[in-house]
């Protein structure tokens, strides 16, 4: 549980340092976050924040620490895997 909640806390600061000065975020329904998938093209998604707290997703949010550190090149939330990759994930996650 430690090592999850350890995960959580990057998340958080992600989000703070992201959003607040991001206009993409007007069109963001509450309880939910947009991100940016794909190596080369990249194609914008609306997830629940609540799959930020999955260790299936903390992967993909250390590669994308790992790649781009705080910075993000768009902005917004980016992370650096195929979109096939992350709807899989996503609909993995919406199911159970």
């Amino acid at each position: 549980m430690a090592i999850i909640f350890q995960r959580i806390i990057p998340a958080k600061q992600i989000l703070k340092r992201i959003l607040p000065s991001s206009p993409v975020s007007v069109n963001v329904p509450k309880g939910h976050v947009p991100v940016y998938v794909g190596e080369t093209q990249k194609k914008r998604f609306v997830i629940p924040i609540s799959y930020l707290k999955h260790p299936s997703f903390q992967n993909l949010l250390s590669q994308a620490e790992e790649e781009f550190g705080f910075d993000h090149p768009l902005g917004v939330l980016t992370i650096p895997c195929t979109e096939d990759t992350f709807i899989d994930l996503t609909c993995s996650l919406n199911c159970s």
